[in-house]
């Protein structure tokens, strides 16, 4: 509307107007006295709008008031312009802002003229109206939509039959606030375009990000118009509505999966009944966190198709490689549902995952040849001393041991149990130089307690070199013979030919039937000290010589000892 004239002037030119009519002249107009006047005032009333608004009546006369909407308790509602109030208020409302205070003051010919109204206002009074402006619509409005925050990225808005979970802050035109989902703590959470909320919001929350926001300005007939609702919102009022939107899906989404990371060479994936480590960060589609594994510093552990999970989650772990990362994204239906549990109800979940390692109860240990030497006559078996170095890692890459940390070499017998059975695989049918990736599922390893260093139910990856080895001998042996004895066996031990055997001499003896191969010492153990306890088991009167008929003993006695 046009500038109106400064207030001062307006004052000078009533008390002008005041001094003609004493004069036998005429007040020509209403006088509009603006006092307070709002710094935004986005629209002005005009000719056919509704307005809602607070006022006190008084007799300029006396001061005397003859009505209040404030007594009544509740906001007048009138429309302008249309001859529905006396002229002067017709006139004087136009161009106010809402918060806006007026004092309007209304001559005779204005307002009720020389007869007056009802008892209450008497002939040619001149009436004064202090007013308030608390809304502003007409039937031509829309609903407003004014964005702004959005997300970086949004790939897709909502729409018509979506489930919606948003918070708002909900104000009159005034901005007195009637609503909060913040001060329930908690989202308002409803179908949209189904009738389930006003019609303005129904068509203000469409085509929205999750992360936007955004002010919704719904008209009164868009809202709850004439009848209002209950003691929050009156009659005929606009609302305005800042708004958040948390989250949203469809009935009828599945879940989406992102890969993010594929490691290369990936032979096999994940299937139903695996056994899977992975780690995972869970947070709202808002990118609210709600859970993390890295928190707990722990894998989460489980059988994967077998219900331990939620079914979204069920379904995004099968097919995935070792070292995998994706982002699974699961609608309520496919996660907690409406009733939710230790987070909101009817919540999209969205997982990073990444995948650390999984086996199947089944899995044999698996062994890949990296280097073999072109001579590989004799190979690793059953009680046979070893040496060998070793890295042992995750399958994430994470190095628990090394041999090349230890002050002194990795041996083993092979056989005695001194190692995992899955390393003990891995070890055998090697030969001096070979070198050995071999995956240990922790049926075969150190299962689902794990051990020191080593988490429950992981698959372990060796890298392998066979360093050194000595064929052994069986279990409850020092000594074998590799062909046939001397026979008789006594004469060939009686190097001097004296019937008796001292240590020394059999000493030289068995030194060399090793030297020439005809026999082989338990290795990984000092020789003399194997000697001397093959000597000793044979000395049966402990003379410290051995005498031919020591050398044989009978059936009884063999269960009891080592047999030269």
């Amino acid at each position: 509307g046009a500038p109106l004239m400064d207030r001062t002037v307006c004052v000078q030119l009533w008390l002008l107007l005041l001094t003609l009519s004493g004069t036998g002249g005429t007040l020509v107009d209403v006088l509009v006295d603006r006092y307070y006047i709002p710094k935004v005032c986005p629209r002005e009333v005009q000719t056919e709008d509704f307005i809602r608004y607070h006022f006190n009546g008084s007799f300029h006369a006396d001061g005397k008031h003859f009505d209040s909407s404030h007594d009544r308790g509740k906001a007048f509602i009138s429309q302008v312009g249309l001859g529905r109030l006396i002229t002067g208020m017709d006139r004087g409302l136009q161009g106010m802002c809402v918060n806006e205070r007026r004092r309007i003051t209304v001559p005779p010919h204005l307002a009720y003229g020389s007869i007056g109204a009802g008892g209450v206002i008497p002939p040619d009074a001149v009436l004064v109206y202090e007013v308030l402006l608390l809304d502003i619509w007409n039937t031509e409005d829309v609903v407003q939509i004014r964005s702004y925050s959005k997300p970086a990225t949004c790939n897709r808005t909502t729409a018509a039959s979506d489930f919606i979970r948003y918070h708002y802050n909900g104000t009159l035109l005034s901005g007195e606030a009637f609503d909060s989902s913040y001060q329930r703590n908690g989202t308002y959470d409803t179908y949209l375009g189904q009738g389930d909320l006003i019609k303005g919001m129904d068509e203000g929350l469409l085509g929205m990000c999750v992360g936007e926001r955004r002010v919704i300005i719904v008209p009164p007939f868009l809202a709850y118009g004439e009848t209002g609702y209950g003691a929050l919102v009156p009659p005929q009022a606009t609302l305005v509505f800042d708004v958040l939107m948390v989250d949203f899906f469809h009935p009828s989404d599945d879940l989406t999966v992102q890969v993010k990371e594929l490691p290369k060479g990936c032979i096999r994936r994940t299937v139903s009944g695996d056994f899977i480590r992975y780690h995972y960060n869970g947070t709202f589609q808002d990118g609210t966190a709600f859970d993390s594994s890295y928190k707990r510093n722990s894998t989460y552990n489980t059988y994967i198709g077998m219900g331990y999970v939620i079914k979204g989650m069920d379904k995004a772990l099968i097919g995935l490689c070792m070292g995998e990362k994706r982002t699974i994204t699961i609608p309520p239906h496919l996660a907690y549902g409406e009733d939710g549990g230790f987070i909101p109800g009817s919540a999209v979940l969205v997982f990073g995952i990444h995948v650390v390692d999984f086996h199947n109860p089944k899995d044999p240990v698996e062994i890949r040849v990296t280097h073999k030497p072109q001579e590989c006559d004799v190979i690793s078996k059953t009680d046979d001393w070893i040496q060998y170095r070793y890295n042992c890692s995750l399958m994430d890459g994470t190095l628990l041991y090394s041999s090349d940390q230890l002050d002194l070499p990795s041996v083993t017998t092979l056989g005695a149990n001194n190692v995992i059975w899955g390393l003990e695989e891995g070890l055998s049918g090697m030969c001096v130089g070979e070198r050995r990736e071999v995956f240990v599922p922790p049926h075969w390893g150190h299962g689902e307690n794990g051990a020191a260093g080593v988490p429950g139910s992981a698959v372990l990856h060796f890298e392998l070199e066979l360093v050194d080895l000595q064929k052994g001998v069986p279990e409850g042996f020092m000594f074998v013979w590799t062909g046939d004895s001397p026979d008789p066996l006594f004469p060939a031990m009686d190097l001097n030919g004296d019937k008796l055997v001292p240590l020394e001499e059999f000493t030289t003896f068995i030194m060399l039937q090793v030297k020439e191969g005809r026999g082989r010492l338990r290795p990984g153990v000092d020789a003399d000290s194997i000697i001397k306890d093959m000597f000793n088991n044979q000395d049966l009167n402990k003379d410290g010589k051995i005498a031919e008929n020591e050398l044989y003993v009978t059936e009884d006695d063999k269960a009891e000892r080592d047999e030269l």
